[in-house]
């Protein structure tokens, strides 16, 4: 059974930075698409960066958009989400996702992903 392990969450204030990381449990399984997504406490799950783990296309929405980077390291089966100048409105839990996409890119649409990591906290305090 694959799984996705993160790490990386935390507390930091507003301006810092913090780097959060998704492990795949093995390496094989048809997956080509990686994506972050977040949810603050009453508020529905929305996607901050997603990865063509073939093509290298990456996304991302308006609101992290010059902010936050994904990356991957194909060795490690892991993908990196890089938080720059983060501000309170970005304290969520903050989950990874994966899925196979028949595109060139993939979109963080979140119904689209069936296989999620657990979540890891993420606190920014102004």
């Amino acid at each position: 059974q694959v799984q996705l392990v993160e790490s990386g969450g935390g507390s930091v204030q507003a301006g810092g930075s913090l780097r959060l990381s998704c492990a795949l449990s093995r390496s094989g399984y048809n997956i080509n698409c990686m994506a972050w997504f977040r949810q603050a406490p009453g508020k529905e799950r929305d996607g901050v960066a997603s990865i063509h783990t073939t093509s290298d296309t990456i996304l991302y929405p308006d609101s992290v958009k010059g902010r936050f980077t994904i990356s991957q390291d194909n060795r490690k089966n892991t993908v990196y989400l890089q938080m720059n100048r983060l501000k309170p409105e970005d304290t969520a839990t903050y989950y990874c996702a994966a899925r196979w996409s028949s595109y060139g890119s993939c979109s963080y649409t979140a119904a689209a992903f069936r296989l999620w990591g657990q979540g890891t906290v993420v606190t920014v305090s102004s």
